[in-house]
């Protein structure tokens, strides 16, 4: 090193001195300039003898520095400056004559490390050794500075510089990243009680950042992580579902059953917010989309099994009809409730049958419209908002139509009193709800035969309302009305809430005579499933309102009923609720018909646009399309392309049946 610097001395010196020669001889000669011929002789003459040497005493004393030892860096970098000085500017001599070689033997370092650290270590530790092997290699690697920041070119560098030339970095880092990391990693993840699945049980985040860190420099390194991401979360979410199929097998009627039927989509929303975490804080975030894709996969696997018979759709549904409702078990203040919907509403990404999940929520939205059971109109419309932003406008507007109507009509209800106030008073208050039809749920409508008190109020509403509206039909939905009705029973007088075609059913027996059931459905004007239900809460449920004769729990064609004038309760006002008729399998039949509807509209979009498609290209599409809401199955979009041909909106090839034509 010290005779390296004498003679760079000495060329610098006889430059300077030969300035004249080097400017105007030189170029005329077209010969070598002074400075290269000095470098030559000192390459020709030293460097080729001594070189081998030095390089061997170099990774000599790298090797210690690796072992722990302290060595002098700057001597290493004086001398590594001759290996990429020597050339002039061409690297050539660096890389072949050392680099090469120290590569060589970083590799068989750290094999042998890796070997011994994996046999020895956790993988904590191990992925602790890795990271400071990395910093300790890339210190001796040269920062590259400014012109203004050059201490050295007198060899002034401090001891804890690097010593590598800039070009190595990269290569020497790819040495031991394949080394430690790439060779080993299957046997690293999949170590017993320490690799990434127990970090994930264990809720590691430092290691797991470090692991995530660590492989992202091998070359498809992240995909085994995230592979075992998705499999642990899926083993997580199968054991809530196997939790809640146990729950539900023996789930006690007399407990709340909603809390019970809920449990697995709040646990679900924790496992998501853990796992969202995990993803935001150690494998990456919003940069890497490998772990959020593996997420919604893992999510989409169990959120989309059946519970008892029960959908995961019709499960959030019912949670969120538990946060929303009034008197829910959910002690929550409002930037609570709006953080749940808004995690429900992510939550919902995953489930395939959004559809499904839309008619059910609609189904229980119209309830608490309704029935005045809704605790706020601000979370009602948070959460429609949410649902519009994730599904669509389409999704959600059948519900913004329900909530609006509401109010409308709470305005319309207003109208109709101050026009009664200035007209004939019905002789029974009414308050009417006036719904629009193609927003609301299908309800099954019956002409009852209203008592004479009742029917008065709903033709003096109707007069109201055919003065204020035109060409509008109003049709009587009772199944969903209330009245309150005041019993002068013999021991106390008694309020009693009931619907209407119970209140109906009531009056009836104001006489105080015999009523054969029969008779009930006959005056009444209603099937004899629907008096049945009504009969069945006046006289076997709680409140034994009526007397049946013979006395039993069920209902049946030949029954007799009379007023029991003893009735008496410990409550002044109570509320008679009447059996309620389970509508899954409606709803359920109502989706299959919108699908169908929605199957047919996507195909003939796709042949109005494509003219012409192979059967499994417009299926393709078509499946493309609807993926969105529903998965649909394949057969039965074969039935709908039937279907289609024979309502000629397509036609198959004449020349190859597999190809279908659209039809203007």
């Amino acid at each position: 090193v010290a005779r390296w610097n004498n003679h760079k001395t000495m060329v610098r010196l006889m430059s300077r001195i030969f300035v004249y020669l080097d400017r105007y001889y030189v170029a005329r000669h077209q010969a070598q300039p002074l400075r290269e011929v000095g470098m030559a002789c000192f390459r020709d003459e030293v460097y080729e003898e001594v070189k081998e040497n030095a390089r061997d005493a170099i990774l000599a004393l790298m090797q210690q520095e690796r072992e722990g030892e302290l060595v002098d860096r700057k001597l290493l970098r004086e001398a590594l400056e001759i290996f990429a000085q020597i050339g002039m500017g061409d690297m050539t001599n660096y890389e072949k004559d050392f680099e090469e070689h120290m590569l060589r033997d970083t590799a068989v370092f750290y094999k042998r490390k890796a070997s011994e650290w994996l046999m020895m270590d956790s993988c904590p530790e191990y992925m602790k050794k890795a990271e400071a092997c990395l910093a300790l290699e890339t210190n001796k690697v040269r920062e590259e500075k400014l012109d203004g920041q050059v201490k050295a070119e007198k060899g002034e560098a401090s001891q804890g510089e690097g010593y590598l030339h800039q070009s190595t970095k990269m290569r020497l880092l790819q040495e031991i990243v394949s080394e430690v990391l790439a060779e080993n990693e299957t046997v690293l993840l999949e170590k017993e009680n320490s690799g990434s699945t127990a970090l994930l049980r264990d809720g590691k985040t430092e290691d797991l950042s470090r692991m995530y860190s660590l492989f992202s420099l091998v070359e498809k390194g992240k995909d085994p992580i995230a592979k075992i991401f998705k499999q642990h979360i899926e083993g997580e979410g199968m054991v809530l579902v196997k939790e809640a199929e146990q729950a539900a097998e023996r789930k006690d009627p007399k407990k709340d059953a909603t809390s019970q039927e809920t449990a697995f989509i709040r646990k679900a929303i924790k496992l998501q917010d853990k796992y969202l975490e995990y993803v935001n804080g150690c494998f990456g975030g919003k940069k890497d989309s490998l772990f959020h894709k593996a997420l919604k996969e893992a999510f989409e696997v169990f959120c989309n099994k059946n519970i008892m018979g029960s959908t995961s759709a019709e499960l959030m549904a019912t949670f969120c009809d538990n946060l929303l409702k009034k008197g829910s078990n959910e002690r929550l203040s409002d930037e609570q409730i709006e953080d749940m919907l808004d995690k429900v509403v992510r939550l919902l990404a995953f489930v395939s049958d959004k559809d499904l999940f839309g008619e059910f929520y609609r189904k229980k939205l119209s309830r608490r419209l309704l029935y005045v059971r809704s605790a706020s109109e601000d979370h009602e419309r948070s959460i429609l908002a949410r649902l519009k932003q994730q599904c669509g406008a389409q999704f959600t507007s059948k519900m913004e139509g329900m909530v609006n109507d509401l109010q409308l009509s709470k305005e319309g209800q207003s109208k109709f009193q101050e026009w009664v106030e200035s007209n004939s008073r019905p002789p029974v208050d009414v308050s009417v709800t006036v719904l629009t039809t193609g927003y609301w749920p299908t309800y099954k409508t019956t002409e009852l035969n209203l008592p004479a008190e009742m029917l008065k109020s709903v033709e003096v509403f109707k007069e109201h309302y055919e003065a204020e509206t035109k060409h509008r039909k109003l049709t009587w939905v009772y199944t969903l009305g209330n009245c309150i009705i005041r019993g002068h029973f013999n021991k106390k007088k008694i309020e009693m809430i009931l619907p209407t075609m119970q209140a109906a059913c009531l009056l009836l027996f104001g006489g105080g005579e015999q009523i054969s059931f029969k008779d009930v459905c006959q005056r009444l004007n209603v099937p004899e499933e629907d008096a049945k239900r009504a009969l069945h809460g006046l006289s076997c449920a709680r409140y034994k309102i009526l007397l049946k004769e013979p006395d039993s729990k069920k209902i049946s064609s030949s029954d007799k009923f009379s007023l029991n004038e003893n009735f008496t309760d410990r409550m002044h006002r109570i509320k008679v609720p009447m059996p309620t008729v389970d509508e899954k399998k409606k709803v359920i039949e109502d989706v299959d018909k919108d699908r169908r509807y929605a199957i047919d509209a996507a195909l003939v979009r796709v042949m109005k646009a494509r003219k012409s498609l192979k059967h499994q290209e417009l299926v393709l599409e078509a499946v493309h399309q609807l993926s969105r809401m529903f998965k649909p199955d394949f057969k039965m979009i074969k039935k709908r392309i039937e279907d289609l041909i024979q309502r000629e909106y397509i036609e198959r090839d004449k020349d190859s049946p597999n190809i279908y034509n659209y039809m203007a």
